[in-house]
């Protein structure tokens, strides 16, 4: 008699959390038109066209090797780390220290670090809902219960009464995602210091440190000219998360870190359980290259007026046609009120007519979709009849 094989059941946590995002990639209508010509893709922060040159010049200056180490194991090399403790130096306002950053193989890992150097089995890790499609997976495989807390459905802003009413004892951490993808929110200054007062008094309650888990990846993809302030400002036991992927469009070059805040107590208690959960964490380190071309990559960006410049072409057609949308104050992502409640029923009819988008089932928003604005110019002018045709096709 044959035993079936299965996997085990952290990894049966992780696919359950998973499963709405790989039944929507699993579509057989939507992987056989994905990078198709004439497709207009606007499901995922991909890029969309080529890359800056300046990116591709740097990874070929960096290739060349400086000496027979140059592509020797690495962990996080010191002049990496002081050029990130230099930019939030200037951009914040903070003494970030170099021996506070660590870097990581994007933010993908970062979360997956901090989670590991802090979370014990059964933890309690609260997140914010709509979120990232990976959060509570993550949370499953570090051994730790998820936590949903949903955003105030009308402002996409965090709600503090929630977040207090979630809080146990078991509390160890929440993980804020400012600018919020899909919300596009920025978490304003009188939002955070609430929240900051929030996590003292149940930490202090608790007798157990609750940690702010920052998730800032798209901390400079902002628009209208706002300013973006770190989480980490308000609240002394967190953790600064970042890639550059958003930043470059390079999201399959992965480099990013993890940053403590220069108040944070102990910090230098919490430096090595980081490294350790970083050796572990399948080695979460980003290669050799990135991190010798970093003092070029820091320097680069993605044309953000153009991305702005498209945001709000969209805006103001799906507004025009009938849609019903917030403008995002940042990321690369609009979120839309889906016309047919069944949201996946929706998409799938769009990608039958070559526009690809992404429903919010799949990140906890049923009857929402949400649109990638790192789609090309070209796509966005494919795609805006498709989108009017959808929402009269399905008024009627």
């Amino acid at each position: 008699m044959s035993i079936p094989v299965s996997g085990s059941k952290r990894i049966a946590a992780v696919l359950g959390a998973m499963s709405p995002f790989l039944n929507f990639f699993q579509d057989p209508v939507v992987t056989s038109r994905m990078g198709n010509p004439g497709v207009s893709d606007f499901v995922a922060g991909n890029p969309q066209e080529m890359p800056l040159p300046e990116f591709t010049e740097a990874l070929q200056r960096w290739s060349t090797p400086h000496d027979k180490d140059w592509f020797a194991y690495k962990m996080s090399e010191p002049g990496p780390r002081r050029i990130v403790a230099e930019t939030l130096r200037q951009r914040f306002d903070m003494p970030f220290d170099a021996d506070d950053i660590f870097m990581t193989n994007g933010a993908f890992a970062a979360i997956a670090v901090a989670l590991g150097a802090i979370t014990d089995p059964g933890d309690e890790i609260i997140y914010i809902s709509p979120p990232w499609f990976f959060y509570e997976a993550m949370i499953a495989s570090s051994m730790g219960t998820p936590v949903r807390v949903q955003c105030d459905p009308v402002s996409f802003d965090l709600d503090l009464a929630a977040i207090e009413a979630a809080i146990t004892p078991r509390t160890r951490a929440i993980i804020v995602n400012s600018p919020n993808n899909p919300t596009g929110r920025i978490y304003p200054p009188a939002t955070l210091t609430a929240l900051s007062d929030l996590l003292t008094a149940a930490s202090q309650r608790n007798g157990r440190t609750i940690y702010l888990l920052s998730d800032e990846s798209y901390n400079r993809i902002v628009y209208d000219g706002r300013e973006f302030t770190t989480p980490t400002a308000y609240y002394d036991q967190s953790f600064l998360l970042y890639t550059y992927g958003k930043t470059l469009l390079t999201p399959g070059q992965r480099i990013g870190y993890i940053a403590l805040p220069p108040s944070m107590p102990a910090r230098e208690a919490m430096r090595p359980a980081i490294l350790a959960s970083q050796v572990v964490t399948a080695y979460a380190f980003p290669n050799a290259l990135l991190q010798h071309a970093l003092p070029d990559l820091e320097k680069l960006s993605i044309d953000i007026e153009h991305l702005q410049a498209k945001r709000d072409r969209l805006v103001s057609a799906l507004r025009d046609m009938g849609y019903s949308l917030r403008s995002p104050e940042g990321t690369f992502y609009l979120l839309v009120r889906s016309p047919l409640a069944d949201d996946v029923a929706f998409c799938h009819w769009l990608a039958e007519r070559d526009v690809l988008v992404l429903p919010g089932a799949t990140f906890e928003m049923p009857g929402y979709f949400r649109i990638s604005i790192t789609a090309s110019d070209a796509m966005i002018d494919r795609a805006l009849p498709g989108f009017a045709a959808a929402l009269s096709h399905f008024k009627e």
